[in-house]
């Protein structure tokens, strides 16, 4: 007689493939799913769990997660396991911990802090596997995935200045990729909007993506522009992938600003053009109208030449204002101008560093400037100035249809982008209960299979992940169970720290950490490692 350390029996296994799902019992053992069978009633488990009217399915992987600090604090990262996600892709946007070099420690602590938040964590790591042994020491909920983030290759080997590299600092970015793929990065991301990476031309990415291609990993962008240049940026990513080799991942897809919208048809058909082409690419998407990031976004990209410590030396200026100012409102050519396509009224503050300035979270760029009795410009430079960067925004830019366009197309995965902040974006909570709720039981845009697929195989896939992602003998048993009639998001952006509801169990290389819905927090978690 077989014994297992759980059994799921009862339930509507969704086997993560985009198969139809079916009736069966699941036995687990040592971590890994042991049986997958019609019935598992003569067998013998320490736990037996009903999942009778409920879904069975692998755990979501959510391929676009800013935990990179966050972890250190709260390894159980609840925002997510309560939601289902059982693995956490970090190191997005060009921007993570590793690998750094000590000189610039000091100033990219301040640059991340603008998108991660600050956090009391030593940093006593300074390659992609020192930083992966050190989380692998924590009490991690959900796994974790990392992408070498090319912000960390450029500065390691060349600094933060605005200028082409050298040939042998080149070489130097080629050897850290090489490296940080070899001591268990997926693939590199890159933050074409943010400095660093700003200042790279296409040859340096090419040149990069010829060691993904060369060693299978995976090409994952913030692209230069989601908004006015997205046709030109889209050509540029396209480009590194056909010039290299590599797969090619756009990171939260979408086209930014109502003046922008017409564009869409020509995006979608550039999307298939690249298929034509033999280019392999995917994206991954959040399911909502807006985005967040950091507030620091809003100046122009000169201003953060030479890293944080440098912008706050301009901020300082009147002078240079005055020119961030006209930057602003004229645009430059190829820049992502976040207050052109959302508006002073539609970017808001979700955190800051200091109390001082805690009564602007929740209020948007003309409120803080009534406020402070200033024009919003002035307010915001002050506040930027102030809290030395580290101040997160949301920012409204989106169109409903092109949510659901871009979620039904083949190329895409669901992603949370989820930043933690005082008020964040509601994503952090509710992306993954959102879409079963909202897509597929009640605007049926998805149905179930496809869904999971979306959230679980699919994503899986893009990463090379070889044991996760579905519900097959000998994977790893990371699962979660839900009430298909129940599930969905609370969270919005009013009150955005909600859990979902209808997730009953969610489950980590076979340790519960959500039983009935409570959180059990404990070690359950895996450092994952590209192989």
């Amino acid at each position: 007689m077989s014994v297992f350390d759980i059994i799921i029996k009862n339930g509507l296994v969704v086997d993560g493939t985009g198969a139809k799902g079916k009736k069966a019992d699941i036995g687990i053992k040592d971590g890994k799913i042991e049986a997958i069978d019609g019935d598992l009633k003569d067998a013998e488990s320490k736990t037996i769990i009903d999942a009778s009217d409920k879904v069975v399915s692998p755990g979501f992987i959510d391929t676009h997660s800013h935990s990179d600090l966050h972890v250190f604090a709260e390894p159980f990262v609840s925002p997510k396991i309560r939601q289902g996600v059982t693995t956490e892709v970090i190191g997005q946007d060009g921007m993570s911990l590793a690998p750094i070099k000590d000189e610039y420690i000091s100033s990219w602590k301040k640059a991340m802090a603008g998108l991660e938040g600050e956090y009391e964590v030593e940093w006593t790591w300074r390659s992609t596997g020192e930083y992966l042994s050190r989380l692998e020491e924590l009490e991690l909920g959900p796994n974790i995935a990392f992408l070498a983030p090319h912000g960390n290759l450029r500065l390691s080997a060349m600094g933060l200045d605005d200028r082409l590299p050298t040939t042998e600092e080149l070489k130097s970015m080629e050897k850290l990729l090489e490296n940080s793929i070899k001591e268990g990065a997926f693939g590199m991301s890159t933050g074409m909007i943010y400095p660093p990476c700003c200042y790279a031309k296409v040859d340096e990415f090419i040149t990069l993506g010829k060691v993904l291609h060369n060693t299978g990993a995976v090409f994952v962008t913030h692209q230069r522009s989601e908004a006015d240049s997205i046709l030109d940026s889209m050509d540029e990513i396209l480009t590194i992938g056909k010039e290299s080799g590599c797969r090619v991942h756009f990171s939260h897809f979408k086209v930014a600003g109502k003046k922008n919208w017409d564009k869409f048809p020509k995006v979608m058909e550039k999307l298939d053009k690249a298929h034509e082409e033999g280019i392999t690419v995917s994206f991954d998407q959040y399911p909502y109208v807006a985005g967040s990031t950091m507030l620091g976004v809003i100046l122009p990209p000169w201003a953060h030449d030479g890293g944080t410590d440098k912008l706050l030396e301009r901020l300082k200026s009147p002078e240079l204002r005055k020119k961030m100012k006209e930057d602003i409102t004229n645009g430059i050519p190829g820049w992502d101008n976040f207050i052109d396509f959302a508006g002073l009224d539609g970017i808001y503050v979700t955190f800051v560093k200091t109390e001082k300035n805690r009564d602007v979270v929740g209020k948007n760029l003309v409120e803080i400037g009534e406020m402070r009795g200033k024009d919003p410009f002035e307010a915001v430079f002050d506040l930027l100035l102030e809290e030395e960067n580290v101040v997160g925004m949301v920012d409204f830019y989106g169109k409903e249809e092109h949510v659901v366009e871009i979620m039904k197309r083949k190329e895409h995965n669901v992603c949370t982008d989820g930043i933690m902040g005082a008020k964040p974006h509601p994503r952090l909570y509710g992306t993954f209960p959102r879409i079963l709720g909202k897509y597929v039981r009640e605007e049926k845009v998805l149905d179930l299979e496809t869904a999971i697929y979306k959230m679980t195989g699919k994503p899986a896939s893009v990463l090379g992940l070889k044991d996760r992602g579905l519900l097959k003998k000998n994977y790893a048993a990371d699962i979660v169970i839900f009430d298909p009639e129940k599930v969905k998001d609370t969270a919005d952006y009013v009150n955005p720290i909600q859990y979902p509801e209808g997730i009953d169990c969610v489950i980590v290389n076979g340790q519960i950490l959500v039983d009935c819905g409570e959180p059990q927090p404990k070690k359950a978690g895996k450092v994952l490692r590209f192989s």
